[in-house]
């Protein structure tokens, strides 16, 4: 089968680290969605229907550097799809946001500047779809974020959108869509309890025809948005939260209720405890409205200690 190829071009802004960025967004090594082989990510994305290959790599040096995308597709690869490409890859990789209030606030914090100063150049990254962020949330409740990820790729690999070219296959996150000939006993098998797997199926059932409108969260405050979510079956305090940072990129929400987040300000605040909700409201108030940016920081810390960045 002959696939179709197409390069473009990103401009990142200064600094950027995309080693960086993937990590905070793959979270795990093991993860099979969110590829990155040290210089490269790639990732299946569905445009119209068709799986897309995406393979990202960082040119040039500083204030020089840019963003190369290689497409690959089985279909004709028009404009339209390079500009689909090009925004959900902004999105995903945060390449609109503006760091620089960030580290000139970061600069003032004892704790927040060293931090800074490692990982200099990670942007917020966001999954491909609200609807990602979601199941995800639902996927890694209530178990470690490894047994998460694991559960995960069962559910990209027996349900999401396969790409084949020479390399192999590779899967794409699941669409609403892809669960509709899928029973909740389906879900189960691939390693969900009977709740998560009842509510990923009516979640997916409910969004393509709007009866859950994920879209109009754009336009809600967090507080609005964290009651629409909390209002989906399977969505608490924690997944609300989450959803809001890793799905709709408010970068001012601190998921309270995430166990390695608590870890992670136990160790940088050097606590004798782990801290609660509401003692991790009051540790991260300073850091307003950049919550969410310390949350990805102290993510890569964990993963620089314990050996894997």
């Amino acid at each position: 089968m002959t696939l179709d190829t197409s390069v473009l071009f990103l401009p990142a802004g200064s600094p950027f680290r995309l080693d960086l960025t993937v990590w905070a967004l793959r979270r795990r090594k093991a993860n099979i969605v969110d590829q990155w082989d040290g210089k490269r990510y790639t990732r299946i994305a569905v445009f119209d229907g068709d799986p897309v290959r995406m393979t990202v790599t960082q040119e040039g040096e500083e204030a020089k550097t840019r963003i190369r995308v290689a497409i690959l597709a089985k279909n004709e690869i028009t404009p339209q799809l390079r500009s689909d490409v090009r925004s959900l890859l902004r999105k995903m990789l945060g390449l609109t946001i503006d760091m620089q209030p960030f580290y000139a606030s970061a600069r003032t914090h004892d704790i927040l500047k060293p931090l800074v100063e490692r990982f200099l150049g990670v942007r917020p990254p966001r999954f491909s779809s609200t609807f990602e962020a979601l199941v995800n949330s639902i996927a890694c409740q209530q178990v470690t974020l490894d047994s998460g990820i694991s559960i995960l790729n069962r559910l990209s690999q027996g349900l999401g959108v396969k790409f084949y070219d020479k390399d192999g296959t590779s899967y794409a996150f699941p669409r609403p869509e892809d669960f509709e000939e899928v029973r909740e006993e389906d879900i189960k098998k691939l390693g969900f309890s009977h709740q998560k797997a009842r509510a990923i199926k009516e979640l997916a059932a409910a969004v393509p025809d709007k009866k859950i409108d994920l879209s109009t969260l754009e336009q809600m405050d967090n507080d609005e948005a964290t009651g629409f979510l909390r209002a989906i079956r399977g969505i608490g305090r924690w997944s609300a939260e989450y959803v809001l940072l890793r799905g709709l990129g408010r970068i001012d929400s601190f998921p309270g209720d995430d166990v390695g987040a608590q870890n992670n300000l136990k160790r940088v605040f050097k606590l004798d405890h782990k801290p609660g909700y509401e003692e991790i409201r009051k540790l991260t108030a300073p850091w307003h409205p950049y919550e969410g940016l310390v949350y990805f920081h102290l993510l890569l810390q964990n993963l620089h200690l314990k050996g894997v960045i």
